[in-house]
């Protein structure tokens, strides 16, 4: 019953789609932007579902990671930062997956999915080395065998940024081919992006400079980096200033997909942004 319910929603969501799509397309171009405005083409052919028992957006974190192979592990989800607020923290175990038919393998290694950038074929993998504060009982020499065993990927450290409080990957490297990436623009030549741009280098990773520019506090206003990649399409995060034409120029150059822009500066205020708030199965 339950899953004949999800097929039924899943056709009145197409249908209504189809509508709003068409009615789009008639009356305006294939691709416009303003800003607080986004127009989304051929909006019929996505599907969603929304999780229900979460705490927080942030499902990137809390939610399993997916391996070359199609196994989901999910990882301890204890981050530092929220310490002092841990009913802030969704576990995936008891408040999701008793409701969310999944085949899962749960792990005592305590990492978010934010800090897990994979390279298109999954072979590769991107962390900051945030993983090892957030793991003091292991060795690191030994955390870095067990996560390659269980992320079945080779694993690339980077440093993490200090003054962002997750230490996340996604908000400072993607990796666009198996040794291709684009990284924060360095805002000086002696700067923390140039130094993340040289680890990446001293594995042979070709780096591509994407638009960026610094937000106080926890606000990620300013990292284009942490978009939403779908089969077809890349929504890119924009802020409503003069640099958000640059990424969508750049986003072009970059991806043979097409660019979807997405004003997002109330969810980048605290602190995340399109890849965060999304997953994927």
């Amino acid at each position: 019953m339950a899953v004949k319910n999800k097929l039924v929603r899943y056709l009145i969501i197409m249908f209504v789609s189809f509508i709003v799509d068409s009615i789009l397309r008639f009356y305006l171009p294939s691709s416009i932007l303003k800003v607080n405005l986004t127009v989304i083409p051929y909006v019929g052919v996505m599907m969603f579902d929304l999780l229900n028992n979460t705490i927080d957006i942030w499902l990137r974190d809390f939610m399993p990671v997916k391996t070359k192979s199609g196994k989901y592990v999910s990882f301890r989800y204890e981050p530092s930062y929220l310490a002092d607020d841990p009913q802030l923290r969704t576990n995936f175990k008891t408040d999701i997956a008793p409701h969310f038919v999944l085949p899962v393998t749960y792990l005592n290694i305590n990492l978010d999915g934010g800090n897990v950038v994979f390279s298109p074929s999954k072979t590769k993998a991107v962390i900051t080395d945030r993983v090892f504060l957030e793991n003091p009982e292991y060795d690191k020499n030994t955390l870095l065998l067990e996560l390659e065993k269980l992320l079945e990927a080779s694993l690339i450290i980077i440093p993490s940024l200090k003054s962002d409080m997750t230490g996340h990957a996604d908000g400072m490297v993607r990796l666009v081919g198996e040794n291709t990436a684009i990284v924060n623009a360095p805002l000086s030549p002696y700067g923390f992006e140039t130094k993340v741009k040289k680890v990446l280098q001293n594995h042979e990773i070709e780096v591509i400079d994407f638009p960026y520019f610094y937000s106080k506090g926890d606000s990620a206003v300013g990292c284009y980096l942490n978009y939403l990649e779908t089969e077809k399409s890349i929504f890119l995060p924009m802020f409503g200033v003069d640099t958000d034409n640059e990424a969508i120029n750049k986003a072009k150059n970059i991806f043979d997909k097409t660019i979807i822009p997405v004003n997002i500066n109330e969810i980048a205020e605290k602190g995340g942004l399109l890849n965060c708030i999304s997953w994927e199965d």
